[in-house]
């Protein structure tokens, strides 16, 4: 089934919203939480604890997220974790690529204390030892009063982990027909991953990440593309333009870009017309929306 962008009439009564402008073209989409505007916690609060540990996706979640972002990797045994790079260097005490360690050798890593000596000035004892956390671990701590932004990163290199997701998100009961699908949002720059996905669920809202080496630009006929399966897109915030913002949303699709960390910026790509965008300061943007607002 393809997904029908104007199948949901939103009311105009839109949450936190109501008296910021959009564009009077974007008049329906499918519905997502309610509130035509996305706060999309980037890793969690990442800018103030560990990227997807429990004590960021708490912060997201306390300082407004809409949807905490989790991005997928999986184990040599078949886990989903949630971690951003396809080696544990960064943002571990370990070394190496995930897909060559089991589930159980990386929870004796230490996923917090890197944080630390990174960002001093946000240091904190809480972080040290910090665990990974399996994507069942974090959906099981929210439970299905939150909703969740996934990405499948490089699922070229992990066979089978768009099924596995799906029976994850199923045995949650995030899926289901008496479950809205919005509970969930799954993005990837594979079009592949998406496409299979779309194959096995096509009540789950889609995002198609794009990345740009230069400035934005997209045709009428990959819009048309998207739409086969996607009901968003999402790129570098920093390659796009108004004109570029008015052509996606022409086309009823959801455009939210990443990953925005200035006011300045979030206000500008607000009056742009953006549905949403990831920021690791969920708190700076909800700071934001308030003032736009007030000042309408």
């Amino acid at each position: 089934m393809k997904i029908l962008v104007n199948s949901v009439i939103l009311s105009s009564a839109i949450i936190g919203m109501a008296a910021v402008s959009f564009h009077p073209s974007f008049a329906s989409h499918p519905e997502m939480n309610g509130r035509e505007f996305l706060t999309i916690a980037h890793r969690g609060a990442s800018a103030y604890a560990p990227e997807h540990t429990l004590s960021s996706y708490d912060r997201g979640n306390d300082m407004g997220g809409d949807y905490l972002e989790i991005d997928l990797q999986m184990t040599k045994d078949g886990e989903l974790i949630a971690m951003h790079d396809k080696t544990l260097d960064r943002t571990t005490d370990g070394s190496g690529l995930v897909k060559n360690y089991t589930l159980k050798e990386l929870k004796e890593l230490d996923a917090g204390s890197w944080f630390n000596k990174m960002y001093p000035e946000m240091a904190s004892s809480e972080f040290t030892g910090l665990k990974v956390q399996t994507l069942g671990e974090i959906l099981h701590h929210f439970g299905q009063d939150k909703r969740f932004y996934i990405e499948t990163k490089s699922p070229e290199v992990y066979p089978g982990m768009e099924e596995k997701l799906l029976k994850i998100l199923k045995d949650h009961n995030l899926l289901g027909q008496n479950v809205s699908s919005s509970k969930v949002i799954i993005q990837s720059f594979s079009d592949e991953s998406l496409k299979k996905i779309h194959g096995l669920n096509d009540d789950i809202p889609l995002v198609q990440l794009i990345d740009y080496q230069n400035e934005a630009t997209i045709t009428d006929k990959e819009l048309e593309d998207y739409e086969e399966y996607a009901v968003g897109l999402g790129m570098d915030n920093k390659k796009i333009d108004e004109e570029y913002v008015d052509k996606v949303r022409d086309h009823g699709l959801f455009i939210h870009p990443y990953t925005v960390l200035e006011k300045k910026d979030m206000k500008r790509l607000i009056e742009w017309g953006v549905t949403g965008m990831f920021t690791n300061y969920p708190d700076r943007l909800e700071e934001v929306v308030k003032e736009m607002k007030s000042s309408n």
